[in-house]
């Protein structure tokens, strides 16, 4: 080989070397700058995605904050309307209670304006006995007051309603007998006005003792002598349940 061809051939050799050497670095820059672009890609994107997750919590947390002040709002409406139940309740309870007493007080009065007794000391110890029952609600003190009065009075006017009173009294103590017998007494007073409510409770008595024939007599009875009367409305409803 002459020396031309090998100073060619060696020219040749320095250029493909510097040409591989110079391709090198630029395909290096190339992938630096495509993973460069990739990892800020992806930086932005997680990024973007944490700003989305931290608007979702507080989304999250002003819900939750709402939730919990509904919640309260409504548990205190709910109190409230529990209070005013309560509140409605108490006082149709004491206007019952007052409508009673006064009816109670207001027939009393009737009574003894219908039969009242010249005896100044007999009709205080009549109204204190009374009063027990309807002011103080002394029901054992009024049990005491009215049997007093029967023994210190039994021939007063008032008699029949003392009787009365007594039977209600027992009744309520669940002492029958002792009511039986108050009730009875009232029913033997011909004129008082008792004697229907007296005869309807002689036949709840019989009817708590199993006796439904006798009980049956007495409400019987009512329907017949006070056809007119609540008291044998009461008694034709006791009648049907019994079956009669």
């Amino acid at each position: 080989m002459n020396s031309n061809n090998m100073r060619k051939l060696a020219l040749g050799l320095l250029v493909g070397a510097a040409t591989q050497l110079v391709a090198v670095p630029a395909f290096a820059d190339s992938q630096l700058d495509r993973l460069e672009r990739m990892l800020d890609a992806r930086n932005q994107m997680m990024l973007d995605m944490q700003r989305q997750l931290d608007q979702i919590s507080t989304d999250v947390d002003d819900l939750r904050g709402k939730v919990e002040r509904n919640s309260y709002d409504l548990k205190q409406m709910l109190e409230r309307q529990r209070e005013l139940y309560r509140e409605v309740d108490t006082l149709s309870s004491q206007q019952a209670q007052q409508a009673k007493e006064t009816k109670a007080t207001n027939t009393d009065a009737k009574e003894n304006q219908e039969s009242y007794s010249s005896n100044l000391d007999e009709n205080q110890a009549y109204e204190k006995a009374v009063n027990l029952i309807l002011k103080e609600k002394d029901y054992q003190g009024a049990t005491k007051a009215f049997n007093d009065f029967i023994a210190t009075y039994p021939k007063s006017v008032y008699a029949p309603n003392a009787h009365y009173w007594l039977g209600q009294l027992y009744f309520a103590q669940g002492q029958m007998k002792a009511a039986d017998e108050h009730f009875t007494a009232v029913v033997a007073a011909k004129d008082s006005s008792k004697r229907a409510d007296a005869l309807l409770k002689l036949g709840a008595i019989a009817q708590k003792a199993n006796d439904n024939a006798k009980a049956t007599q007495y409400y019987q009875q009512v329907v017949k002598e006070f056809p007119s009367s609540t008291t044998a409305t009461q008694a034709q409803a006791a009648l049907n349940k019994l079956g009669q």
